[in-house]
């Protein structure tokens, strides 16, 4: 078991959350900052977060709507003791539970029913693609050791309702595969924004919304640019790092 003290302990929202992680171990990036900010659940919705990590992002989304539930569900032991440490640090018990389960066999039931939104920042890799990290958490979280894009797209369309809504945040040269999976899995993508490290090179990641047993019709929304001219995040960024 991981010891707390050997944590380090982040803040974001000006202070206002506390992120306690393994220094050596897998941490949370700008992308599950960017995948929080796209969610936006809607006052009393239930949220599902697979792969929660460290649990950031039901952190986020429980701290910015406060009447609604959320859940997280991590596979790895470890992290999911640290997200769970991490809810209590910030006193958040009454709004996210934390389940140590693998989420191909996660079934409504298991948390009292269908949700309205499942978000994931799911592994970006296939697994025999590039260096994997030695790290063990680092490399699960980033290649498809554990679970796939299939077994996301196959437990989303399990835990929500119809109607309900999937946001993801995936890598850019895997666009086609996701919108084929989605669509065939039954969740229609609504919406896509492609994210820029700065104005004038290519989409690394994108923002996807998809919408359980929706008619066909994708919105393109306005890109997301990352760094400004100066290296420092644009003011939109900045923005989600504030409560």
């Amino acid at each position: 078991m991981t010891n707390m003290h050997k944590q380090t302990t982040d803040s974001i929202f000006a202070g206002k959350l506390l992120v306690k992680q393994d220094p050596h171990g897998y941490r949370f990036s700008i992308d599950a900052i960017l995948l929080a900010s796209h969610a936006r659940p809607r006052k009393n919705e239930r949220v599902l977060d697979l792969g929660t990590g460290c649990g950031i992002i039901p952190l986020m989304l429980a701290y910015r709507q406060p009447e609604i539930t959320v859940f997280g569900v991590e596979i790895q032991a470890e992290l999911a003791r640290t997200a769970m440490a991490n809810v209590k640090l910030n006193h958040l018990q009454h709004q996210i539970t934390v389940l140590c389960r693998d989420l191909r066999e996660l079934k409504p039931n298991s948390i009292g029913g269908p949700v309205d939104l499942v978000v994931c920042n799911p592994p970006y890799h296939k697994a025999q693609s590039g260096r994997i990290n030695p790290d063990r958490q680092r490399a699960i979280a980033r290649h498809e050791l554990k679970v796939d894009l299939d077994d996301v797209l196959k437990a989303a369309k399990r835990m929500l309702r119809t109607a309900g809504r999937f946001v993801t945040i995936y890598t850019a040269e895997r666009v086609a595969e996701l919108f084929v999976q989605m669509r065939s899995h039954g969740i229609e993508p609504k919406s896509m924004r492609a994210i820029h490290g700065q104005l004038t090179v290519e989409a690394k990641l994108i923002l996807i919304a998809g919408t359980k047993g929706a008619q066909p019709g994708t919105r393109l929304d306005p890109p997301l640019i990352i760094y400004g001219p100066n290296g420092e995040y644009t003011k939109e960024v900045q923005a989600m790092l504030m409560p």
